[in-house]
């Protein structure tokens, strides 16, 4: 049985034709009789007769008249309990990204945040392990990523752009070439080097975008490294080099089951606007050249 087919019921039921029981719900008679139909199909019973009068209920319908009405009342309480705590934007709120992304693009906003949500319960996760939004470990992932995962529903707010970057003291003292910085992901040296250091030695490979910097600012060479990054630290400089277009953004992500609720979205907005204001550092608009 459909549940949605007993509110044609009831409503056929209190309005004694299926006119009017179709303007209540507002669809044309013919569904009403359609989903009347079925009803009487599944049950294996007749619901009702027809007179010249209307639609008159038969005993069996009399019989479970009061039940379905107790299912739809309860129904109807459990939907104004759910909306309407999704309505008063308050409860827990887990959001997971990147720990550099965190302290670049996204901490200084969440003071408005919470003076606009102050009874949302904000929990930012900057770990680097595995989140699980299916299993609710997190209700928001902002992602950088060329191909988000397939299980969850969200947008890309930018593209991410990159650019090499160094110190001037370390520009100084390489006399005879720069040394690279490089992820620790193969063996294989990636688009850019080959495009402008094709000879260079690897000082360092490392897993981390912190690591990475942290090794550049410590005289080791030069890396690439994310444009909100690199320009937002003044002991660095990019190269005035032409970079090969990457295909990764900063995505917004959640599971698909929870895309209406009302603190998710309201969370999901803000969390593009407090990017795009970062529109500029992202995109790399705000470098200074060696």
């Amino acid at each position: 049985m459909n549940w949605d087919d007993f509110r044609y019921f009831l409503a056929l039921c209190r309005d004694g034709s299926v006119s009017r029981a179709g303007q209540t719900l507002g669809v044309t008679h013919t569904t009403v009789a359609r989903r009347i139909q079925a009803l009487e199909a599944a049950l294996q019973t007749r619901l009702f007769d027809r007179t010249p009068d209307g639609y008159v209920m038969t005993q069996a319908a009399e019989t479970v008249f009061e039940d379905v009405e107790r299912i739809e009342s309860r129904v109807h309480t459990i939907d104004r309990q759910v909306v309407g705590r999704d309505l008063d934007l308050s409860g827990p709120l887990t959001i997971t990204t990147p720990y550099d992304f965190a302290i670049a693009a996204l901490l200084p906003g969440f003071k408005k945040f919470r003076r606009q949500y102050p009874r949302i319960n904000l929990t930012l996760s900057t770990t680097t392990s595995f989140v699980d939004l299916s299993a609710r470990e997190a209700d928001i992932a902002v992602r950088l990523t060329a191909k988000p995962p397939e299980n969850l529903v969200g947008r890309q707010v930018l593209p991410l752009r990159h650019g090499i970057y160094t110190t001037r003291a370390y520009l100084r003292s390489s006399g005879e070439g720069p040394e690279l910085i490089l992820f620790s992901r193969g063996d294989e040296r990636p688009d850019w080097a080959t495009m402008h250091f094709p000879n260079a030695p690897v000082a360092l490979r490392t897993d981390n975008v912190a690591t990475m910097r942290a090794a550049v600012l410590a005289g080791m060479g030069i890396a690439r490294i994310p444009c909100f990054i690199g320009d937002a630290d003044k002991r660095l400089c990019r190269l005035d080099l032409e970079m090969p277009v990457s295909d990764w953004g900063i995505w917004i992500l959640s599971h698909v089951d929870l895309r209406s609720t009302a603190r998710v979205r309201v969370a999901r907005e803000f969390l593009a606007d407090t990017i795009l204001e970062k529109r500029a550092l992202i995109l790399g608009e705000e470098s200074r050249y060696a």
